[in-house]
């Protein structure tokens, strides 16, 4: 429970780059040091292990980047958001910078329900006609297999346009369906449909691969990729990366 004699600083970052490759854990720690260097009056527990008093939204999956992150921080007195914000710029890693604050009532969702909706952009190594979404994905979860339903999390349809595909996932209060699984699920049934005439060699590799490969490709404003041909028959389909790029509630 936040302390209501605190003020509760919502900020909003990025994590992009090379620092998608950081784990929940580690961007927790990082934005800890970036609050210290800041010289911000944040609040600290109580106890036998006292600690900083900040909370973060929801994770994301290692390689999969954000642009509009979330975490809460509670201050023992009043600054300006615009202070605490020049601040926090000044302390923050440019694939991990700070883009906004602004104070929250005490009675807010916290930052890890306040939004179950979100959006994602992923970037493929080419453009395919269309890309199935599958009914069930199977994942694994302490050593047991479960099966999720694709239409229980996703809102609406999958957009592809090019080689971008965008969708939005809801995080349900049972669960929740990561975006870098569904799309695996995704380029795998694309790949198994048209697969038929590859290369003995590219059927294996189907089979392995399962971490996101970041590359870099250049988007304009519509966020199609250049430089994109056209899958090709008997291509291999890749997933390049994916950034969750809204939340909302």
């Amino acid at each position: 429970m936040p302390d209501p004699r605190n003020f509760r600083l919502r900020a909003t970052f990025c994590k992009q780059g090379r620092l998608a490759l950081l784990s929940h854990l580690e961007v927790a720690r990082a934005l800890e040091r970036t609050v210290r260097r800041a010289g911000l009056p944040f609040a600290i527990s109580q106890g036998f292990s006292p600690h900083m008093k900040i909370a973060f939204g929801a994770a994301l999956p290692v390689g999969v980047g954000g642009l509009r992150e979330v975490f809460d921080l509670q201050l023992t007195r009043y600054v300006p958001p615009e202070g605490a914000l020049e601040a926090l710029q000044a302390a923050s890693p440019p694939d991990l910078m700070v883009k906004s604050c602004r104070y929250i009532e005490a009675g807010e969702p916290a930052a890890s329900v306040a939004y179950p909706l979100s959006t994602y952009r992923a970037l493929l190594s080419c453009a395919p006609a269309a890309l199935p979404v599958p009914d069930e994905v199977t994942v694994v979860r302490k050593k047991k297999e479960k099966v999720l339903r694709v239409s229980d999390f996703l809102v609406g349809e999958m957009q592809v346009a090019g080689a971008v595909a965008t969708f939005t996932l809801e995080a349900k209060p049972t669960g929740s369906l990561r975006p870098d699984v569904l799309l695996r699920a995704c380029v795998d049934a694309y790949n198994n449909a048209g697969g038929g005439d590859a290369p003995e060699e590219t059927v294996r590799a189907r089979r392995v691969g399962n971490a996101l490969k970041v590359w870099e490709y250049e988007l304009d404003a519509d966020g199609a990729a250049h430089g994109c041909a056209p899958c090709a028959p008997g291509e291999l389909l890749r997933i390049v990366s994916v950034t969750r790029i809204d939340q909302r509630a």
